[in-house]
């Protein structure tokens, strides 16, 4: 941990020794950075042996339809990349929402909105093995103090992105 913090700081002198001085010294235009530094940030499951991906789509997107969750949008990654006639394996990112609640949470601190919409990618591998991944949403939860009705929401969206995960994964729906 001590020596990525290392390397991410001598990085970002290296950077801001790249940058003029001029500009390094006006401070009126320089955007406000923070860093995060945040492990295991990724969940990650297999498709159980007989579930296709698109069967795993069509389970996700149900479980999300009951959770009402809404699909706010959909990224076939790999069939654009066919049609532009660069083979790939199988990439889809499914993005999922319930806006009464994400305007909550970016009203109470905006770095949430960089996490919006929870995303599951289907992902196939080089063996050709489908896998579902999201963010592993426990460290967003546990990085600050949530006031009470957020914690609440935060944890509800949580436990219902692992059910439409698992979903996916498993065909129970």
């Amino acid at each position: 941990m001590l020596k990525r913090i290392l390397a991410t700081s001598a990085l970002l002198c290296l950077l801001l020794l790249s940058v003029p001085i001029a500009s390094a010294l006006d401070s009126t235009n320089a955007p406000d950075v923070n860093m995060y530094e945040i492990g295991q940030t990724v969940l990650k499951i297999g498709l159980i042996e007989g579930m296709s991906p698109d069967d795993a789509i069509d389970a996700m997107n149900s479980k999300a339809v009951e959770l009402n969750m809404k699909l706010v949008g959909h990224q076939n990654v790999s069939a654009e990349l066919q049609a532009r006639g660069i083979e790939s394996p199988r990439l889809e990112i499914f993005q999922f929402c319930r806006p009464e609640d994400a305007v909550k949470m970016v009203r109470f601190n905006t770095i949430y909105a960089a996490y919006m919409p929870c995303s599951i990618a289907l992902v196939e591998d080089n063996d050709g093995r489908f896998w579902l991944e999201m963010l592993n949403l426990d460290m967003i939860i546990n990085a600050y103090e949530l006031p009470q009705e957020l914690q609440a929401i935060a944890i509800t969206i949580n436990g219902e992105m692992l059910s439409i995960i698992t979903a996916g994964a498993t065909g129970n729906f």
